[in-house]
């Protein structure tokens, strides 16, 4: 017997795909849905993005047979508009609460004695239809297991005269370990250490030839030594760093890719660095100003890091030999279009050839949003996402289920993919012991 899903408007939101997630079963969609999903569609942000394509999608199955009965679906399901039918309101439940509505439509299939499903992110809305009797799930097509994630890196215990040889000769081949491409070790013997890097063409770890500092940054520990190898790597395109606050995530990728694009052999056009606008806590309401000094409000914390970076070598920038000042060098970057700085909502529909794109607080993007951002490179463009997936204030994401964390699951081990999670804290004493015990 098929099994009937009613899906909640958050859940079109989050992916607007998800009506092709639930294979040879029924797909109910209220008709209240479809009504919020219409109020949506005008909004300038992702939601309105996501509300215009999921009704799109529904649109195109018009065809197909009636959204009344149920019209096909490809992958062998039927999609169903259910309306709301008078006088079957839920007793004790406020009939004019949206959220209420949509319960209904499920509540009405289990009176049918039909086998329903009631598909929700909103953890209230999954609260009450459990105390109707209705059996309800967060949709979790995107999700991983956060605390299993892929490190991008291992260690690896050697006998005294194996990194002796390692040392010596500075590659080495381990066999019956099954390495991931752009993957890195710690090798390990007593006191000794060393740090290599994967290659698959040889199938064989190569000791890291460090090159620092980047930018005038050096790094202060061995995964912050791997993150720069990454960003550094031309035949890498595609580069996620994870981890706690004060890590270095967007300082690393800011001074890899500043260098990346002031060098005299440029590898990018220029640096194009953006973030989504979703505020810590409650929002502050609208902001005074043009878009770009709206933007600063935004983009303050990437000014930080880039008048760090600058502080540490002001040599980074210059002009006929003179010396700018950390606020100089940054208003002649952004002057001389070296520098980007934006929204990600004005990032959809570009095309980005040749650039180095960072996109920071990427743990606040759903799935969905992450893959239009990485279709929206063009040739020699190299993309880095930076996150912490444990501060997210997207209300219907969490650590298992964005896209920072999916995307990392979802590559390793292509060619042209890296990733490093940034354990510690390098910020200060302070940072580090809110991250760890707060």
């Amino acid at each position: 017997m098929k099994k009937n899903f009613v899906l909640d408007t958050n859940v079109l939101i989050h992916n607007p795909q998800a009506l092709y997630s639930f294979t040879d079963n029924i797909v109910v969609v209220p008709i209240t849905v479809i009504e919020e999903l219409d109020r949506f569609k005008n909004y300038g942000d992702k939601k309105g993005m996501h509300a215009r394509q999921a009704l799109r999608n529904i649109d195109s199955h018009i065809k197909k047979g009636s959204l009344q009965k149920g019209a096909k679906m490809k992958n062998g399901g039927l999609l169903k508009i259910m309306l709301n039918r008078e006088g079957e309101d839920i007793p004790s439940m406020n009939a004019n609460i949206n959220d209420n509505k949509i319960l209904s439509a499920a509540y009405n299939l289990l009176k049918e004695d039909k086998p329903v499903f009631f598909i929700s992110k909103d953890v209230n809305a999954r609260i009450k239809a459990e105390a109707l009797g209705i059996k309800t799930a967060d949709y979790e097509k995107q999700k991983v297991e956060y605390n299993k994630l892929y490190r991008g890196w291992r260690e690896i215990e050697l006998k005294t005269e194996e990194i002796t040889v390692f040392f010596k000769n500075k590659k080495m081949k381990i066999p019956g370990i099954n390495f991931k491409n752009n993957e890195f070790a710690r090798l390990k013997s007593g006191t000794s250490t060393a740090l290599a890097a994967y290659d698959s063409v040889g199938d064989q770890l190569l000791m890291i030839e460090d090159a620092f500092p980047v930018s005038g940054i050096h790094p202060l520990n061995m995964e912050q030594r791997f993150a720069f190898s990454l960003l550094l790597n031309q035949n890498i395109k595609l580069v996620s760093l994870i981890g706690q606050a004060g890590s270095g995530k967007t300082l690393l990728a800011i001074a890899a890719g500043l260098q990346q694009v002031t060098a005299k052999k440029k590898y990018f056009k220029k640096m194009l660095i953006a973030r989504p606008v979703i505020p810590m806590g409650k929002d502050i309401g609208f902001l005074p100003g043009s878009k770009d000094q709206k933007l600063n409000y935004w983009m303050q914390p990437i000014f930080d890091n880039l008048d760090f970076i600058l502080n540490q070598n002001n040599n980074v920038i210059n002009k006929d030999g003179e010396v700018f000042t950390a606020n100089d060098s940054i208003d002649y970057l952004m002057k001389a279009n070296l520098i980007e700085i934006e929204a990600l909502t004005f990032i959809r529909g570009r095309s980005i050839p040749g650039q180095y794109l960072i996109v920071d607080e990427a743990q606040n993007l759903t799935p969905h949003e992450i893959k239009t951002i990485i279709s929206r490179a063009g040739e020699g463009t190299k993309i880095v996402l930076t996150g912490d997936p444990e501060q997210i204030d997207n209300p219907y994401l969490d650590a298992n289920s964005n896209g920072l964390s999916y995307i990392t699951e979802s590559l390793k081990g292509e060619k042209i993919y890296g990733h490093m999670f940034l354990s510690k804290s390098e910020r200060s004493q302070l940072a580090s012991l809110a991250a760890e015990r707060l």
